[in-house]
């Protein structure tokens, strides 16, 4: 099996059958750990004796004739924002170390769905700006993008089967297109984040990294819902997504290509990549219009820092200005940006965002998905975790995003579309996503990182 390349339902169907143990698994992860990341640097901690042990378990019971369902035995990867029981969560950061008591409520469910944990990812500091040390396995002079760096770099090289991340302006969109790989940011409430270190209580959002749509979905059935202990959890009906085993049969979507702000702000190249990845969705079947912006979207990126900035200096209340040096300069200055925000333009930036979810939500009726590029370039250089302007109005607004690899561009780097849902509609969301990936070339793993058994 070719390791980066394997997808859940593959591999969970061999598990089921017995063809391969979930112990097997969990040891060619790890080899894929050791061989490569030395120099890509994904992980902050990985846990072989648990994992392992965690894998024998769940063999046991398919021995036993007991399944969990399709994530019985599946190695993840969990970014170091996240709480896992006994483990110490860092958050990238040298104000924070702290050993968990008790697992997140997003663990808590993909325990309960069979998965192996098999250790903690980078991150950003604080899930913020300051680049990572982890590597882009595209290309080690470009960025990975982030926050969720390790997540993303984990599952592009087959050091894990799919990773959960965050996102709080673009950290789960950006690495993952820049990686060449898929990533579900869902509706705001949709996952619970408690037990993850907060960013930006409003705006933080807890989502996946995989290989392919379907892995996503797959992560998503077993992390969406209610969580009566987490006060930011939205208490809404969870339709689960269930892929298509046949998308040739599946009816061509309605799209709405959004042109404007997120044309003007891409680069060519990247352009150039989505623009021949619509036609290609357009020749396959896809109604596809352009549609506008709403006038109140000029506004969003300053609105977004606003929010984000305040909602974090409240955060970090306790530790922030009086160890301030122990920041990085990005964190200390988006805190420095919190202090000063008053209540009233703070009360403004709600405001506004309040009715800027209805227009976006709006908008979104008449399609089954909205499409943008997922980034304005391809991956930049090293110094910086890229632009998350293409990523931040859906993080800011709480609607769901699903990017996935569409091409690469001129300079060999990963390019992806971005599609937006309207609010709770990841199933049908996810459903227009496995759709269009089936019509787009197979997004290739980075050359040098490929490894069979």
């Amino acid at each position: 099996m070719n390791i980066p390349r394997a997808t859940i339902d593959r591999v969970g169907r061999q598990l089921a059958r017995r063809e391969r143990s979930c112990v097997d698994l969990v040891q060619a992860h790890v080899a894929q750990i050791e061989q490569f990341d030395g120099e890509l640097r994904a992980w902050v901690a990985v846990e072989r004796e648990t994992a392992l042990e965690q894998a024998e378990a769940l063999d046991c019971e398919i021995a036993a004739g007991k399944c969990r369902g399709p994530l019985h035995g599946i190695p993840l990867g969990i970014k170091d924002i996240i709480d896992v029981a006994a483990w110490d969560t860092r958050a990238g950061s040298r104000v924070l170390c702290r050993r968990a008591e008790r697992d997140a409520g997003v663990v808590d469910r993909l325990r309960r769905a069979g998965v192996v944990l098999l250790g903690k990812t980078v991150t950003t500091e604080f899930a913020c700006f300051d680049p990572p040390p982890t590597r882009n396995p595209w290309n080690a002079e470009h960025t990975p993008g982030g926050s969720s760096s390790g997540s993303a770099v984990a599952v592009a090289t087959g050091m894990c089967t799919a990773a959960l991340g965050s996102q709080t302006g673009g950290s789960i969109t950006r690495p993952a297109s820049y990686c060449g790989v898929a990533g579900l940011k869902p509706t705001i409430g949709r996952v619970s984040t408690r037990g993850v270190v907060p960013v930006s209580h409003t705006l933080d959002h807890v989502g996946v990294i995989a290989r392919s749509v379907a892995d996503l979905g797959a992560v998503y059935n077993a992390i969406a819902g209610f969580d009566v202990d987490d006060p930011w959890s939205v208490d809404v009906p969870t339709d689960r997504y269930v892929p298509s085993a046949h998308t040739a049969e599946t009816a061509p979507p309605r799209l709405g290509v959004i042109e404007g702000f997120f044309r003007d702000a891409a680069d060519e190249a990247v352009r150039a990549v989505t623009d021949l990845a619509v036609e290609r969705l357009r020749e396959a079947g896809a109604h596809v219009d352009i549609v506008a912006l709403p006038e109140r979207f000029a506004d969003v990126i300053a609105m977004h820092r606003r929010i984000m900035a305040a909602e974090a200096a409240a955060c970090h209340r306790k530790s922030f200005p009086d160890r301030r040096d122990e920041y990085g300069e990005k964190v200390a200055s988006l805190l420095d940006e919190g202090w000063a925000t008053s209540s009233t333009d703070y009360a403004e930036a709600l405001a506004h965002r309040q009715g800027l979810r209805r227009d976006l939500d709006r908008l979104s009726w008449p399609y089954d998905a909205l499409v943008t590029p997922a980034t304005t370039t391809t991956a930049p250089s090293t110094a910086t975790t890229g632009d998350a302007r293409f990523n931040a109005p859906w993080s800011y607004s709480g609607l769901p995003t699903v990017s996935m690899p569409c091409g690469l561009a001129e300079d060999g780097l990963p390019v992806a579309l971005q599609l937006v849902g309207g609010a709770y509609s990841e199933p049908r969301l996810l459903g227009v996503g496995q759709w269009c990936e089936s019509q787009l070339p197979l997004a290739p793993s980075p050359p040098q990182y490929g490894a069979s058994e």
